[in-house]
């Protein structure tokens, strides 16, 4: 009984050294010799030599001069996967696609074919008519109460400057209350569909959004003001201007650009999906280095081309390119965005 009790713990002693020991530090030298940048996460250095991020793992990039990273459902967070639980027909989804498309959406055909459709939102927002009504504003805030709560909700100045819409519209507020008595006490949230409603009205064709100003001491200085373009006009209201403009035919839009991904580990866009940023990538960064736009557009047309590469060597798939990858190279080449 002895002998064979010994044997099993010897042979238990055996495994645990050679699966826990042995073969975990023979992958380590192997991995640190022959793959030391993969074994060591894909992490790649900024151009002041810290980590900016692994090429492995989605991040996000908001601003014009760099590609943007698929839509995250997960906030680009590596350890979680998930959906956004948004149906086909919720609001909030098609929103969350409209406000991605309203700046750069093109025209497909006509006359305007390869046209941005921007410029043309604005002229119809500062007409302040759709569907036969006035008041777009109030339009967009009746008929989406949780998106114009969620306006408020986004920024500490957005609440603030309802709150000093408060106290010049005394009458407004006591109408509301009254009319919700189980509210006495309302938060800016709360009148976010009353306080819409009113700007509409005493301010037609215009919308609140944040604007910065250079101060008399040199330094930028940012509020809420009216406006009636720009980018928040360009992306809120770009769904309702297609509703009201159901006919006009758009450029198709690659699918990864606007689906989310239901993992944080996403780091590539299909190379269609890069080209349809290419022309807001350009334009930024020809703005930034007072260069001519074509030859801007032209070089970062030849970075992505350099870039893309499909899975096992272009024998399955599409041709991606990393996110993460090709925004460093941006930056290489044309330093830091304005």
């Amino acid at each position: 009984m002895l002998r064979y009790l010994s044997k099993s713990i010897w042979l238990l002693g055996f495994v645990t050294v050679l699966v826990c020991g042995i073969y975990p530090a023979v992958l380590w030298v192997v991995g640190q010799t022959a793959f030391p940048f993969q074994a060591n996460g894909s992490i790649v250095d900024g151009p002041d030599g810290k980590p900016v991020g692994s090429l492995l793992i989605a991040q996000p990039f908001t601003k014009d001069e760099y590609f943007q990273s698929r839509p995250s459902a997960v906030s680009y967070d590596a350890s979680a996967s998930g959906s956004s639980t948004l149906s086909a027909t919720n609001y909030l989804l098609r929103d969350r696609v409209a406000r991605m498309l309203g700046p750069i959406a093109r025209y497909a055909s006509g006359p305007q074919a390869g046209q941005l459709v921007a410029p043309d939102v604005e002229r119809w927002f500062q007409a302040d008519h759709a569907g036969g009504q006035p008041h777009l504003v109030a339009q967009w805030a009746d008929a989406h109460n949780g998106l114009a709560q969620a306006w408020v909700s986004a920024d500490p100045s957005h609440a603030k400057y309802i709150d000093d819409w408060v106290k010049q519209h005394p009458n407004v507020v006591k109408h509301w209350v009254a009319a919700n008595p189980a509210t006495p006490n309302p938060k800016a949230a709360d009148l976010a569909v009353v306080f819409f409603e009113t700007f509409s009205a005493e301010r037609p064709g215009q919308f609140p959004s944040s604007v910065t100003h250079t101060g008399s001491d040199g330094k930028s200085v940012s509020g809420i003001e009216p406006v009636k373009d720009g980018a928040d006009v360009q992306s809120i209201f770009f769904d309702m201007w297609r509703q009201d403009h159901p006919n006009v035919a758009l450029q198709d839009v690659p699918g990864d650009f606007v689906t989310t991904s239901g993992s944080g580990l996403d780091p590539d866009i299909t190379l269609a999906n890069a080209t349809y940023q290419l022309d807001r990538v350009a334009q930024a960064w020809a703005k930034d280095t007072k260069r001519a736009p074509a030859a801007v557009r032209a070089d970062i047309a030849a970075l992505l081309s350099q870039q893309a590469s499909a899975p096992f060597g272009g024998l399955v798939g599409e041709p991606l390119i990393n996110v993460l990858k090709v925004n460093l190279e941006l930056r290489r080449l044309y330093g830091a965005p304005a």
